[in-house]
Order: structure tokens, then C-alpha cells, then sequence
């Protein structure tokens, strides 16, 4: 390998490392190269990257995720940063902050101000990753079976843990908002975490792009009266 495309798989496998999927187009411009010569690149290093659609993910990711949350990733980007947006000012200075599982909460977690002291509870690889590059968060891990559909844990020692904490606000996610059958997700491990923090905390705020509205998952874990806020991009959502 010559030292440009050693270069190159470097800055590639870094970037995948704080974005875990990146679309093609984005990993030619962070490289300033063509997109032909990225295909190139990640087609000769198959042990470590791998296509998924128009996307690049690490080739583990490629063969333990067959729907999934690296699909999901980059759905609807602009809009989930816009809910964050507005969610974030929901998080105070010495708060306990419970962050869902999924593809919108990690960027909730990246507006977080790197000064603000925080104790940040969550059950998802994707979301801890994150969290952990934030100086003065102090994070719990909710453990248990490891499900790589949604790079998140479950079982009992996680929802043991839950019942030992207080919550100042939990920020949820859903995969399906409908104002008469409430939040669903695609994952049943999910919900009994999700009602179980819920229970913990004192605020309740739903995050859902509006492309979640309408739409109905197989697992129930909250009717809509019960969430404090629902924000969307377009703002806060009566469902009532």
C-alpha cells in the first residue's frame, strides 16, 4: 500500500469511527479525492470497510446488521438534528439524563456544551460512544444481551439498575408516533426499558422526526399523554 492510500484508510477508518456510516459523496470530500478512488480504496481493504447502498460502514457492521441502525443512520439527518436542537435546552447542569436507543439521539448528545456536568444513562452503543467524548458526563451503561439490530443492550440487570435511579428527564425515541395508538418501536427488548425509564424520571420528552408520525411499530411502550413533550423539527407536538 503506498503511503497516500495508507494516508487515506486512515483518515477513512477515524472518520467511521465518529460517524460509524458515511455516504460516499461525504467520504470523498472529508478525503479530497473522487468518489471512484474511495471505492477503490474501501474495495481493496474489504477486512475493513464495506458498502451498504450509497453508505460506508466498518465490515463488521456489514455482516452483524442486516436492517439496520447503520441504514437507518443517515434517514431523515437534517431533520433529527433539528429536533435536537430544540431538545437540548431541556438538559440542565447536574441533571440525570436518560438518552434512548436509535439514530436521533446521538445528536442530541453532540450539541451537548462540553462544560455542562451531567450524569447520562443509556443502553446503546451508538449513543455511549458519544457520550463518552463529552468531558464532564459521568456515564452509566445499562447492560445485558447484546442485540446488534439496534447496537443496544437488554435483560435484567439494566432494569435493575433503572430502579436504583432518579431521572431529572429521559429523552425517548420511537420508530412509530400515531395520537391514538401511542410510541411504538421495532424492537420488543426496547419497550420494557423504555417504559421502565420513563417511570424513573420526572420529564418525559419524545423525539420524533415527523417522518415517524403516523406510523405504527410492533412494540408498545407508551401512549402519548404520558410524555411531558413531543418534539418534532417542525417544534412541540399536542397529540392530545
Amino acid at each position: 500500500m503506498d503511503s497516500r492510500r495508507g494516508r487515506r484508510i486512515a483518515v477513512l477508518s477515524e472518520a467511521l469511527s465518529q460517524h460509524r456510516i458515511l455516504h460516499i459523496k461525504n467520504a470523498a470530500e472529508i478525503l479530497g479525492v473522487s468518489e471512484m478512488t474511495v471505492r477503490r480504496d474501501v474495495s481493496a481493504n474489504a477486512d475493513q470497510f464495506a458498502f451498504l447502498g450509497g453508505h460506508i460502514v466498518p465490515a463488521i457492521e456489514a455482516e452483524n446488521d442486516p436492517y439496520e441502525i447503520s441504514k437507518a443512520a443517515d434517514s431523515h439527518a437534517a431533520a433529527k438534528r433539528q429536533v435536537c436542537t430544540q431538545a437540548v435546552d431541556y438538559i440542565h447542569h447536574d441533571d440525570t439524563v436518560f438518552f434512548d436507543c436509535g439514530t436521533t439521539l446521538p445528536y442530541l448528545v453532540d450539541l451537548l456544551p462540553d462544560q455542562i456536568h451531567i450524569t447520562a444513562i443509556c443502553y446503546a452503543m451508538n449513543v455511549a460512544d458519544r457520550l463518552t467524548r463529552k468531558p464532564n458526563v459521568r456515564l452509566v451503561m445499562l447492560g445485558g444481551l447484546y442485540h446488534p439490530a439496534s447496537a443496544s443492550f437488554s435483560g435484567a440487570t439494566g432494569l435493575e439498575m433503572l430502579n436504583q435511579l432518579v431521572i431529572n428527564v429521559a429523552f425517548l425515541s420511537a420508530a412509530g408516533v400515531d395520537a391514538r395508538r401511542g410510541a411504538t418501536c421495532a424492537h420488543f427488548h426496547e419497550a420494557e426499558i423504555k417504559k421502565k425509564a420513563m417511570s424513573r424520571a420526572r420529564k418525559n420528552i419524545l423525539l420524533a422526526d415527523s417522518s415517524k408520525i403516523g406510523k405504527l411499530k410492533p412494540a408498545f411502550f407508551s401512549d402519548m399523554k404520558s410524555f411531558d413533550v413531543v418534539i418534532t423539527e417542525n417544534g412541540m407536538n399536542d397529540f392530545d
